[in-house]
C-alpha cells in the first residue's frame, strides 16, 4: 500500500491544474453522486451560494470550470456546496512555546483516496502552498502573508446546507492576512458537517474553531484538535478513532515544559497519534510542520522528509509506502 505526493507550482490554473482534474474527475464524480444526482443542488443554486457566501473565489471558480470542459455536473461539484458526507481522522495542534509558532498535523485517511497533490498557487494574486484536495479545496496550507491553516473531522454525524470545508479553507489563505482576519470568515461561511480548523500566523495569534452547519462557530481554548469538540457525541466513533487519547497526549505535551519543540513533533509520528489503520481509512498519510514565519512547510514521514517553501518550491513527486493495513 502506498500513495504519491506530486508538487505543483502553477501561479494561474493552467494545463497542470486541467491534467489533475483529467486523471481525478472519475472519482470525485462518483463521490459526488454517491447518494444520487437528486440530493447534489443544482447548478443555479450552486452559483448563487458562492457569489452570497465566498465572491471572491466566483472568478477562479469559472475558470475551473471552463478548464474542466464546462460541464454542469463538473460546475456543480467544484462549487463544493453541499457535497456527500466524507469522514476522516486528523490530529493537530499549534506551538507557541518556542521562538517561531508552528501549525502540526497528521492527516488520516485512505491511501487511495488520497489526492496527494501540494499545489503551489498565487490564484487571487497571493501565494499559497496547500495540500490540495476536492481539486481546488486545502487540507491544510498556508499563504505567502503568514497564515496557516489545517482540518480535522469534528466527530459529529451531522449534515446541514453549507460548503466543503477544505473550500472554506481555501477562501481563508487565499483573503485573509491574520488569525483575527480567518476567524470573522469562520464565523460568517456556512459549512456542510463539522469540524475542527487550526489556525496560527506569522506573529503567533492562533485559534482551535469548532465549525458545525447547526450551531455556530466556537473558538476552544485548546490548541489541540483532534475528532471531538467541546465533548464527545459520537460515541462509538471517538472510541474507534481514540481521539480523546490523541487529545490528552498532545494536549500533555504542550503542557509539559521539559518537552521542546522535536520531542512535541515526535508525538505525530508515534501512537496513538500516528495510526496504521489505513484498511479503516484512518491511517496516517502524512504529518505537516508549518513554520508561517519563515513560509515554510516539512511534510515528515517516519523515514522520510520533504520540505517546500515559498522561496524555494521543488516541482517533483515522491511515492510513500505504508505498512500492511490494519482494519479495526
Amino acid at each position: 500500500m502506498q500513495a504519491t505526493f506530486r508538487s505543483v507550482r502553477e501561479f494561474d490554473p493552467g494545463v497542470a491544474w486541467q491534467t489533475l482534474f483529467t486523471s481525478s474527475w472519475d472519482s470525485y464524480r462518483a463521490w459526488f453522486l454517491q447518494e444520487g444526482d437528486a440530493r447534489r443542488p443544482g447548478y443555479l443554486t450552486c452559483k448563487a451560494a458562492l457569489e452570497r457566501h465566498l465572491p471572491e473565489l466566483v472568478r477562479t471558480w469559472e475558470t475551473l470550470v471552463d478548464l474542466a470542459g464546462g460541464g454542469d455536473m463538473a460546475a456543480r461539484f467544484l462549487s463544493l456546496y453541499c457535497p456527500a458526507p466524507y469522514l476522516s481522522g486528523c490530529s493537530q495542534a499549534v506551538w507557541t512555546k518556542g521562538d517561531r509558532p508552528l501549525l502540526i498535523r497528521n492527516y488520516d485517511y485512505h491511501p487511495r483516496l488520497l489526492e496527494g497533490t501540494i499545489l503551489m498557487s498565487a490564484w487571487s494574486g497571493v501565494r499559497t502552498i496547500v495540500q490540495s484536495d476536492c481539486l481546488w479545496g486545502a487540507l491544510d496550507g498556508m499563504n505567502e502573508h503568514g497564515v496557516a491553516v489545517s482540518l480535522s473531522f469534528g466527530g459529529r454525524s451531522k449534515v446541514g446546507d453549507g460548503f466543503g470545508i477544505p473550500l472554506l479553507l481555501r477562501y481563508i489563505l487565499e483573503t485573509c492576512r491574520d488569525c483575527d482576519e480567518a476567524r470573522r470568515a469562520l464565523a460568517r461561511v456556512p459549512t456542510h458537517m463539522s469540524y475542527n480548523v487550526s489556525g496560527v500566523d506569522r506573529d503567533g495569534d492562533w485559534f482551535t474553531a469548532h465549525v458545525a452547519p447547526d450551531r455556530p462557530v466556537r473558538f476552544h481554548e485548546s490548541p489541540v484538535a483532534t475528532n471531538h469538540q467541546d465533548s464527545v457525541e459520537w460515541h462509538r466513533y471517538a472510541q474507534a478513532v481514540s481521539t480523546l487519547e490523541r487529545w490528552h497526549l498532545l494536549t500533555a505535551g504542550i503542557a509539559d515544559d521539559s518537552v521542546d519543540e522535536h520531542g512535541f513533533v515526535s508525538r505525530f509520528l508515534e501512537p496513538p497519534v500516528f495510526s496504521d489503520r489505513y484498511g479503516s481509512s484512518f491511517g496516517t498519510l502524512y504529518t505537516a510542520i508549518y513554520n508561517p514565519r519563515e513560509g515554510v512547510v516539512d511534510y515528515v514521514w517516519k523515514n522520510r522528509r520533504w520540505q517546500q517553501s515559498f522561496s524555494d518550491f521543488e516541482e517533483g513527486w515522491m511515492t510513500v509506502p505504508y505498512g500492511k493495513p490494519v482494519a479495526s
